[in-house]
């Protein structure tokens, strides 16, 4: 078994498209919904980007457990490029009618600044309201960097609910 860290987990949600305004950076970037990912990179994205912050949920799974979450035709993921390279992503769930569940966003340790998280969360939130939803939600936790609590809150999500939790690191 590996170190347990708490955490406090905040749940938050918005009920309408908060229509952001987000200035693009000055960067040469590309926002590309991934089809279907390869596993191999999909877990690249998860670990190099969720390392730092003790992402291990999708670690634990299986090919087969993660082939059938990401490569549901109710699962959108988007990989942001900045100068060619993946500098962060996007993970959106629409799974429940009328919902959209933000399940991960973040960007690589080299691509923290300059105001591409906001960017890529501004581009996720437009996404996300040009589906037939009434509601979006996201969690973060104080393990994620830690702005991004006032990031979401920034954009429009509004907290509703907080717990205590674990999370243990991977052997």
């Amino acid at each position: 078994m590996g170190r347990k860290h708490k955490t406090t987990v905040t749940f938050l949600s918005m009920d309408a498209d908060p229509d952001n305004h987000v200035p693009v950076p000055a960067r040469k970037m590309a926002l590309m919904r991934c089809m279907k990912p390869p596993l191999h990179f999909y877990r690249y994205l998860y670990d190099a980007i969720g390392r730092d912050h003790l992402w291990v949920d999708r670690k634990r799974k299986s090919d087969e457990e993660l082939a059938a979450i990401i490569h549901d035709d109710l699962t959108e993921i988007y990989v942001l490029y900045v100068d060619g390279a993946p500098a962060g992503f996007a993970e959106l769930n629409f799974r429940e009618p009328g919902l959209c569940e933000l399940v991960y966003l973040g960007l690589t340790p080299d691509s923290v600044g300059g105001g591409l998280g906001e960017y890529l969360l501004a581009q996720a939130i437009d996404i996300a309201w040009q589906h037939p939803i009434t509601k979006m939600k996201v969690q973060t936790c104080t393990l994620d960097h830690p702005r991004a609590l006032g990031l979401y809150q920034r954009l429009g999500f509004v907290p509703y609910a907080q717990t205590e939790t674990e999370v243990e690191e991977l052997d």
